[in-house]
């Protein structure tokens, strides 16, 4: 293997490393503090925000993560013809920030 591909591959590897470190997810012990101080949006409204979006489903999963620096409220929805969605909210304001059918 030459110089440059060993080193392409190295730097490669190496920003994806980064990008992993860069969204960790939230403990729920940090997460009252986090509501208390006003950082974030209580788990229920953020809820609402979702179940707002698709009435009729649930929420099958949520996580909430730090991501750069934000933090997201991820979550996952089950409608009752089985199609999923996930949902990206920003924890601090409540606005959705992206939104896929799987």
């Amino acid at each position: 293997m030459t110089l440059t591909k060993t080193t392409l591959i190295a730097a490669v590897l190496g920003v994806a490393s980064v990008g992993a470190v860069q969204a960790d997810d939230v403990p729920r012990s940090k997460i009252d503090s986090l509501v208390k101080d006003g950082t974030i949006q209580s788990l229920d409204k953020l809820d609402k925000v979702a179940l707002d979006r698709h009435p009729d489903a649930e929420i099958t999963d949520t996580e909430l993560e730090n991501e750069y620096g934000r933090y997201l409220y991820q979550v996952e929805l089950r409608n009752p013809q089985g199609v999923e969605w996930d949902l990206d909210i920003d924890a601090s304001n409540g606005d959705v920030l992206g939104e896929e059918k799987d």
